[in-house]
């Protein structure tokens, strides 16, 4: 009896102790061909979709269904309604679903249904999935553009005048979630090959911002505003978004609410003209600011105006609002953000500032290029209680006079001009401002528009606008931390034509496991990539002369892939067969791809996690760390300031036992810093054969010291490493 009961307790010990495996969230990706991934190269690698599961990993299900040539509306040419796939898709019972659809509803033959049906049948498309899992994530994907001339075909005006504010409007009702894709590709036809679909490296581009979107942490919806206590309430739609106008102490404000909150509540606070070239409040909206406005028209900047500021700043933060705002100002919106700042340093988050005024006597004054505004000039003398145009000269109330204060405000700023700005002249206002600031130590940046005056204000594609302002608050995606494959697929990149990224992967993979007594697996970009060695579907080879000289008696594999940065260097090495034969000697050199898109902060943390994975997949190996190879041909260029900021970041790395850190700038440069001509290509970037040979004589040091004259390696590694143990050319 006591043997059955002691039996029975372990069952019930088995089966409670077994927990059920978390299930990974299922994700649907609806659409139609440019989903799919119609017209790219190895769409079953590179459309979005999977491209979106290799960076989430095991955790999420995605899956693809879209059709090619399918239509939202139900009386479309190809109803998407009428697909097995959608019925697929339902079956599924997705957690999350993002539906891209509206392009093909653009073609001629459809829009005549857009008006009378496209928000009914997109409704109930979104009620499907609803009835399927009444918990389900709604997402709509804004279409991309079209670049066809056909009228009649794919017509971009009616994508972004009709489906686009359809669709807007179908996500207000549903409360759904809205992404915009529209605008990542606005200035970007390069990234639309038939002038349709975007390539491989569009959908990366796709892939990216859903993926942010999948991973964004909410605020818990109930520390949302409630707008319904606020006094002269009226609502509206804002791009899809709720906008509440009101009045607070009897001034005119506006709030725009996100469909999700993110973490802490940020805002932006926008001067003037409300509404006009939305494109960054809106992508804001989407990753959970809230937009605010509060009206200080008329004032000039003066100090009516900053009380006014200071009012709505005291209402927002006891709201529950994030301490440090994001300032947004818009031409003469330049005076009341900078004059505001400077009062409330420690409350800004960032400043982002689009042609805007810095010195009243530039405009509305007119006193230097401009045209100015005689009407405006003399609002403008009233506000500041100037009585005559002879004291102006004591007057020092803009923004442009008080550089030193604003610059030890410590925030960044961004600013965003036409060069042929004839209303408020770029060189009468940010270029003396931006030079003043840094002078003073501040941090500006600024984008300067060859052959734009006043308008357009800010940029079609914001994301530069974008990432600076979450990069500023904390809430902005370290891609170069993510792993990813990559989807480079053009025969310019050094490869036989049609053998795209995937191919260089898989031929690595085959070579690493075929080469035994593997000596050296160099790891890295296009750089690398040009050692040539035994791959197959490479075709430039600058280093192969040098690679002769130095390795002929090494058994060695080329790990380079033109293009490649940070986050695929991580993906690579965990899925590919690079540790097969335990290479003796790993060399990485990465992180100048990233330098278009990350800052130096984000590239060395991207070159860290390499390392510390490296450390774990290659337990057995010396590992000769060179980041990103030396760039810049002028020392004092901005490559170059990037350059050095990544290595004084990774330099610690050298104290790890199994690490091997060098920076070759010495190598490389003369005696004033620039690198040597003879031994760069024109870019600054990419070595000549002559620097092939440079850096082959230096690994061929490395390999010996660590490898071949295995004798004091072991002694030798534990004690500190310095610099000192490079041999200068």
């Amino acid at each position: 009896m006591k043997f059955v009961l002691k039996v029975f307790l372990g069952i019930i010990l088995i089966f409670t102790s077994c927990k059920p495996a978390k299930q990974p969230i299922k994700i649907a990706c609806i659409g139609d061909s440019i989903t799919y991934g119609a017209g790219m190269d190895n769409r079953e690698k590179n459309a979005y979709p999977n491209q979106l599961q290799e960076m989430l990993g095991n955790n999420y299900q995605v899956k693809n269904f879209g059709v090619n040539g399918n239509t939202l509306l139900k009386k479309g040419d190809y109803p998407y309604w009428k697909s097995n796939t959608y019925q697929e898709a339902l079956s599924f019972a997705p957690d999350v679903v993002y539906i891209k659809l509206g392009t093909n509803d653009s073609k001629q033959q459809n829009r005549i249904y857009l008006d009378s049906n496209f928000e009914k049948d997109y409704k109930a498309l979104i009620q499907s999935f609803k009835e399927k899992n009444n918990q389900v994530r709604v997402v709509l994907l804004l279409p991309v553009p079209s670049f066809l001339n056909d009228s009649t075909s794919i017509w971009n005006p009616i994508i972004k005048n009709k489906i686009i504010p359809l669709t807007q409007k179908v996500a207000y009702d549903t409360k759904s979630e809205v992404v915009d894709l529209y605008q990542l590709f606005a200035s970007d036809q390069n990234m639309f090959p038939d002038k349709i679909h975007p390539s491989s490296l569009g959908a990366t581009r796709i892939a990216r911002r859903v993926y942010e979107d999948v991973i964004f942490k909410a605020e818990d919806s109930s520390l949302q505003l409630d707008t319904s206590k606020l006094s002269e309430n009226k609502t509206s739609i804002f791009h899809g978004f709720k906008q509440t106008d009101f009045k607070y102490k009897n001034i005119p404000c506006k709030i725009v609410s996100p469909k999700r909150v993110a973490k802490g509540k940020p805002w932006v606070l926008r001067a003037r003209f409300f509404g006009h070239e939305p494109q960054t409040d809106i992508a804001l909206l989407e990753r959970g600011f809230y937009i605010a406005y509060c009206d200080v028209a008329g004032f000039y900047g003066n100090k009516d105006a900053v009380n006014r500021w200071n009012f709505f700043y005291d209402f927002m933060v006891k709201n529950g609002f994030s301490n440090k705002v994001v300032l947004e100002g818009m031409s003469r919106g330049g005076l009341i953000v900078y004059n505001w700042a400077v009062e409330n340093p420690e409350k800004v988050a960032c400043i982002y500032a689009d042609a805007p005024v810095l010195d009243g006597t530039s405009w509305p004054g007119g006193k230097g290029k401009g045209v100015g505004s005689k009407a405006d000039w003399n609002k403008f003398k009233k506000m500041y209680h100037i009585s005559s145009e002879d004291k102006m000269a004591d007057f020092k109330g803009n923004p442009i006079h008080k550089t030193n204060a604003i610059a030890k405000g410590n925030f960044p700023m961004f600013h965003v001009c036409g060069v042929a700005d004839k209303v408020v002249p770029v060189d009468e206002n940010t270029r003396i401002f931006e030079q003043k600031i840094k002078e003073a130590g501040g941090n500006i940046d600024v984008i300067y528009k060859e052959g734009v005056g006043h308008h357009p204000h800010s940029l079609k594609n914001p994301s530069p606008i974008v990432n600076f302002i979450l990069r500023a608050t904390r809430k902005k995606v370290n891609f170069a931390t993510i792993p990813a494959p990559g989807s480079e697929y053009r025969s310019g990149a050094g490869w036989v034509a049609g053998k795209g990224w995937w191919y260089q992967m898989e031929d690595i993979n085959n070579l690493s496991q075929s080469t035994k007594d593997l000596d050296i697996l160099f790891i890295g970009n296009s750089i690398t990539q040009g050692w040539g060695g035994n791959r197959n579907f490479t075709t430039y080879k600058p280093g192969k002369a040098a690679a002769n000289t130095y390795f002929k008696e090494i058994n060695y594999v080329n790990a380079g892939i033109s293009g490649d940065r940070t986050e695929h260097i991580l993906w690579r090495i965990s899925n590919g067969n690079y540790n097969t034969n335990s290479p003796k000697l790993i060399t990485l050199a990465i992180g100048v791809n990233n330098f278009r898109f990350n800052t130096a902060d984000e590239i060395s943390k991207g070159i860290v996690k390499i390392v510390e994975l490296m450390e774990n997949e290659f337990p057995n190996s010396q590992i000769v760390l060179l980041g990103p190879l030396p760039v810049g041909l002028n020392a004092h260029s901005l490559r170059r300031q990037k350059y050095n900021k990544i290595h004084k970041a990774i330099a610690y790395l050298n104290k790890k036992p199994q690490i091997n850190y060098y920076n070759l700038i010495d190598w490389f440069s003369d005696e004033n810093g620039n690198l040597k001509e003879n031994l760069y290509n024109a870019d600054g970037i990419h070595l000549k054969p002559e620097g092939y040979q440079i850096w082959g004589k230096f690994i061929k040091e490395k390999y010996n010291e660590l490898i071949k004259n295995k004798n004091n390696t072991i002694e030798s590694k534990k004690k500190p490493k310095t610099r000192s143990t490079i041999t200068k050319p």
